[in-house]
């Protein structure tokens, strides 16, 4: 590598910093009990600190047990969640991570089994199953149960939910919020024409479209405190003629840039089962270096980043402001630390594990 560990150097969003560009992206764990975190997020979250992040965030959390895509998913929707996720956070922050949490609703992708016990759709009534919604009453798959197409008064109802979970975040402990609308689920669903067939002012035209996801995006910076950041995680294309695109995701980056969104991350695909993905390293960071460059705001960039090399080149060279990783962290909670070993980078090891990752000279 030539020069300094571009990784490495601190990044600050409004009135937090990070102690790098190194985050841990949301990743489903599917272990909780009605929406509870438990000890297994305590540790599955916690090592990752240990193991250097510079933030962590919570899986997609539900912020109502309806919005839930299993029912093992992780949940906000009432006061007494917020208990674990305190000790989590408070965890995270003394090891030196932000915290972070993602916050979402699975829209006509939710009532599913768990990914081990095969993933697929629960119909309403049955066991662990129950009514999903969507823009329009489009399933997501041939036998996917049809989903309840939302009156207007239901998604200003689903806002509110997104704020009230969004303050529970607050009192938690977390430092970073980020609203979901990538990935087929629920906000995606208004973005995309796929699974977008209104005629009201909720779909149509682009401006249409992307009320909803515009509307939350509002009613979150209103309520989250103006020195944290908020995130808001896209799919930039959803891989399929006559989807959304990435043209679409520039300028919907540009209308969040100007209602307070502090960072776009940039994921692609999951609003139709038969989209064609490339699935080869660093395959969506086009997009967050797109958004970068023409919505002039800052991008995380996900999907294949595996090396630190490939990782700190992303920053270096003005791609991406930070890299989300997910499969990587979980092969390798210390891929962070590991990571500064491969680069020459001081290592942000806990004391406890520190003679095992000194910076080699």
């Amino acid at each position: 590598m030539n020069g300094p560990a571009h990784l490495f150097a601190p990044f600050t969003l409004r009135g937090v910093t990070f102690r790098n560009r190194i985050a841990v992206s949301p990743m489903c764990q599917y272990s909780s009990d009605d929406g509870f975190a438990n000890d297994w997020h305590v540790v599955h979250l916690g090592s990752r600190a240990v193991g250097g992040a510079g933030l962590v965030m919570v899986e997609a959390t539900a912020v109502t047990a309806d919005g839930r895509i299993t029912y093992g998913d992780h949940g906000l929707w009432k006061d007494e969640h917020i208990a674990t996720l305190s000790r989590i956070t408070r965890f995270l922050r003394q090891q030196g991570a932000v915290p972070g949490i993602q916050i979402a609703h699975a829209g006509r992708k939710g009532s599913c089994e768990v990914p081990w016990k095969g993933g697929a759709a629960i119909a309403p009534g049955a066991k662990n199953g129950w009514q999903v919604v969507a823009p329009s009453a489009v399933a997501f798959k041939e036998g996917d149960p049809v989903p309840h197409a939302l009156s207007r008064e239901e998604i200003a109802g689903i806002t509110q939910a997104f704020v009230a979970t969004a303050g529970r975040a607050l009192k938690a402990g977390f430092e970073v919020l980020e609203l979901h609308a990538a990935h087929g689920y629920l906000l995606h669903e208004f973005l995309s024409p796929l699974s977008n067939r209104r005629t009201d002012d909720y779909g149509g035209s682009f401006d249409n479209r992307i009320r909803f996801t515009v509307e939350t995006a509002v009613a979150l910076r209103a309520a989250w405190p103006e020195h944290l950041p908020l995130f808001v995680r896209i799919s930039a294309t959803d891989w399929v003629e006559g989807g959304w695109t990435d043209s679409e995701s520039v300028k919907l980056a540009s209308v969040l840039k100007g209602k307070g969104v502090d960072l776009i991350d940039c994921s692609s695909g999951g609003t139709t089962p038969d989209a064609k993905i490339p699935n080869t390293p660093g395959y969506q960071v086009p997009f967050a270096d797109r958004i970068r460059r023409e919505a002039g705001m800052p991008t995380g960039a996900v999907g294949l980043i595996t090396e630190a090399e490939q990782a700190d080149a992303i920053v270096r060279d003005g791609k991406a402001d930070m890299v989300l990783l997910a499969r990587a962290f979980l092969r390798d909670p210390y891929w962070a630390l590991h990571a500064a070993q491969a680069l020459g980078a001081d290592a942000a090891a806990p004391e406890q594990y520190g003679r095992a990752f000194a910076k080699r000279k």
